[in-house]
C-alpha cells in the first residue's frame, strides 16, 4: 500500500515538472462583479388623514325664570305688556333688515342700540329686542356686546366673562370659538371680549369693517343687534354707527334733556334709519302707575316727535 502511494506521489511530481497544471493549482475564478449597491431613500408611509371637526360655538344655558324675574322678555313667559310693546318695536326693524322697507339698506340687518348718556336703558332694550326677534319663525338673531368700555350683557344674562369681539379683532381668536350658542334656539351671543386700551381704533379698523360685512351677509335670515356705548360719552358708538344700517336710540322719559338728544342724533346723521325709543314713559293707566315704552321712527333724520325732557 505504501509503495502505491509513493509511486502516485512520484508521478504527480513528474507531471508538475513537465508543466501540467494540477486542479489544486488552478486559479480560483474571481467572483463576478456585482453592481454597486444603490442607497435607497427611506420609504415614507403616509398616515391616513384625519378630519378635524370644525369648531362650533360654545353652548350656554340661560336661566329663563331668573331673566323673566328681572324684567326681561323670554320666549316661554306669559304674554305681557312689555312683550307686546317689543313686538311693535321690532316689526319695522325686521322689515328693513329683510329688504322689505321703504328702501333697500346696506347692512340693514345690522342694528345698533344706543343712547345719548349712560343709564337710559339701552342694554335692557338690546336684550329684550334680541329676545323678541328670537321668537320669530323666520329669523335668527345675534346679540353683540359692543359696549367695549363697560360691557354688561353677560352680567345681565348671568353668564361668566368670556373672550369675544375684541379678541377676534386683535387676531387672537376665531369668531367660531368665541360665539356663545344659547339655550334659546335662535339666539347667539358675541361678548365684548378682553378689554383693550385702543378699542376705538379696533372698532374703526379694516378688520372690523370686514367682520361686519361678513356677519351681515353670511346668513340671510339673521339680524345682528349691537349694544353700543352712549353716543355722548365715548367715540366707539360714533365709529360703529358708520357701519350700521339702522340705529335705535333709547331716551329715558323725564330725564334725558332735549339738547342731549339733539346732540346725540347729530353724531349719527350718516345712518339712513334712526329710531327713537322712549323708555320708562308712564303707561297712562287709570291709576297713573306703571311704565312702558313709546317709540318714534323716521328715515334720513330724527323723528319729528321729540321726547319728553
Amino acid at each position: 500500500m505504501a509503495s502505491l502511494i509513493e509511486q502516485a506521489a512520484e508521478r504527480l511530481e513528474q507531471l508538475r515538472r513537465a508543466g501540467a497544471m494540477m486542479p489544486e493549482d488552478a486559479p480560483v475564478p474571481a467572483a463576478p462583479p456585482t453592481a454597486p449597491a444603490i442607497a435607497s431613500a427611506p420609504r415614507v408611509v403616509a398616515a391616513p388623514a384625519t378630519i378635524q371637526p370644525a369648531p362650533t360655538a360654545k353652548r350656554v344655558e340661560l336661566d329663563l325664570a331668573a331673566l323673566a324675574a328681572s324684567g326681561l322678555v323670554t320666549p316661554n313667559a306669559p304674554r305681557s305688556q312689555t312683550a307686546d310693546e317689543y313686538r311693535v318695536i321690532k316689526r319695522p326693524l325686521i322689515s328693513n333688515a329683510m329688504g322689505k322697507g321703504a328702501s333697500i339698506l346696506k347692512h340693514g340687518n345690522l342694528i345698533m342700540v344706543t343712547s345719548a348718556l349712560a343709564g337710559e336703558g339701552k342694554s335692557y332694550t338690546a336684550v329684550n329686542l334680541a329676545m323678541s326677534i328670537a321668537a320669530e319663525l323666520d329669523n335668527t338673531v345675534m346679540l353683540v356686546d359692543a359696549d367695549v368700555a363697560r360691557p354688561s350683557l353677560l352680567r345681565m344674562l348671568n353668564l361668566p366673562p368670556s373672550a369675544g369681539l375684541l379678541d377676534v379683532l386683535k387676531g387672537e381668536a376665531e369668531m367660531s370659538n368665541v360665539l356663545l350658542r344659547t339655550s334659546i334656539e335662535k339666539l347667539t351671543l358675541l361678548p365684548s371680549g378682553t378689554p383693550h386700551p385702543r378699542s376705538t381704533e379696533l372698532l374703526a379698523s379694516d378688520a372690523m369693517r370686514l367682520l361686519l360685512d361678513d356677519i351681515a351677509k353670511r346668513y340671510p335670515d339673521r339680524i345682528i343687534i349691537f349694544d353700543s356705548p352712549p353716543l355722548l360719552l365715548t367715540t366707539e358708538a360714533r365709529v360703529l354707527a358708520t357701519q350700521m344700517g339702522q340705529v335705535v336710540m333709547v331716551v329715558q322719559a323725564e330725564k334725558t334733556l332735549r339738547a342731549d338728544v339733539q346732540r346725540a342724533l347729530a353724531t349719527i346723521e350718516a345712518c339712513p334709519v334712526r329710531m327713537m325709543l322712549l323708555n320708562m314713559s308712564r303707561s297712562g293707566s287709570p291709576t297713573g302707575e306703571g311704565y312702558g315704552y313709546g317709540h318714534g321712527y323716521s328715515y334720513d333724520g330724527p323723528a319729528e316727535r321729540q321726547p319728553a325732557a
